[in-house]
């Protein structure tokens, strides 16, 4: 059996931990500093108890660990997991400043770790259809990417006044909590952002100061222009993303379910309906690619690399946003 150690028991680590302990093969136990509540998500799944990462990692046996901390946690105790010889995966965003980021890289190197973070986009239907025909070459050469999502961030995050999200430093606000998704959504598909603008504020969300609506737009490697809208109060969950090329354009429907084609020439566009699925599964197939990645298997899970390379991009849209000027990665 993989145990596999879930540090953390808000609503994201509680979604790991029930998603991994669906795996044939795999022994899941919480880890939760707040004894109440991670009695609570012990009791539901079953599972063991610890209250600190000293104490679990002390009781050793561990084949990994998925840290689910609030962001500007998430280096420090990803290092002292990789230290005590456990592969590692971690929540987006890696972190909140580059600090440690290097030296992770290394110890994980050194130690022959796998470290990978959890952009849960690349494990959604509608974004591998994506993946998969734009490597066929569908558009030819991408030469425009816009991204315009929303939700009504109160309905599916109630306590949003209450977790990480009230304050940037601990990772919180639209660009590292929300659009930070899309972003490295598309440096997936397309590339890597090398340049951005931001203009984001706080428009409505009650009770928080950081930013709850992003415009940002952005020029990725090889001279791509892109541009992203972002709000968190808007009443559709909606989310459309236009690849525009040399030989046609894609277009995701995120909250349809589907990605279609439309090749230069063609009157109507050519629709890829995906199955309609419950939140878990892409989660439960993020955990499967996670540990694929573990065996030396291909596997679709961001890398330690990649999510710093979108940590980057988010610190830059931060930076942009309060200095109002463009910020080269």
């Amino acid at each position: 059996m993989k145990r596999i150690l879930i540090i953390g028991t808000g609503s994201i680590g509680e979604r790991h931990l029930r998603c991994f302990q669906t795996i044939d093969g795999v022994e899941v136990a919480a880890c939760e500093p707040n004894e109440t509540l991670g009695r609570t998500v012990a009791e539901r799944y079953g599972c063991p108890l610890y209250t600190s990462v000293g104490e679990a990692l002390a009781a050793g046996g561990w084949a990994a660990a998925v840290v689910c901390t609030p962001a500007h946690t998430h280096i420090p105790i990803a290092t002292q997991c990789v230290e005590a010889g456990l592969d590692v995966l971690i929540e987006k965003p890696l972190a909140v400043s580059p600090e440690g980021v290097a030296e992770l890289e290394a110890l994980a190197a050194g130690k022959g770790a796998t470290v990978r973070v959890a952009y849960v986009y690349r494990s959604l239907l509608p974004f591998a259809k994506a993946k998969e025909l734009l490597e066929g070459g569908a558009v030819g050469e991408p030469k425009q990417v816009i991204l315009v999502n929303g939700q009504h961030f109160p309905t599916f995050r109630p306590a949003y006044r209450e977790t990480y999200y009230v304050r940037h430093a601990s990772g919180g606000g639209a660009i590292q909590d929300a659009l930070t998704h899309g972003l490295h959504g598309v440096e997936w598909l397309v590339g890597p952002i090398e340049r951005v603008f931001t203009d984001a504020a706080h428009q409505v969300l009650e009770g928080v100061e950081v930013e709850d609506t992003v415009n940002l737009i952005a020029r990725l490697r090889g001279g791509v222009l892109a541009s992203f809208s972002l709000n968190q109060f808007q009443a559709p969950n909606e989310s459309f993303l236009f690849i525009h090329g040399t030989g046609g354009s894609l277009r995701i429907e995120l909250h349809a379910r589907r990605v279609g084609v439309l090749a230069r020439g063609a009157q109507e566009w050519v629709w890829h309906d995906l199955p309609v699925e419950d939140r878990d599964a892409a989660f439960i197939r993020q955990a499967r690619s996670f540990l694929d990645a573990v065996e030396g298997k291909p596997s679709v899970v961001a890398t330690l690399a990649e999510g710093a390379q979108t940590l980057r991009v988010n610190l830059a849209a931060l930076e942009s946003s309060r200095s109002r000027k463009e910020i080269t990665l």
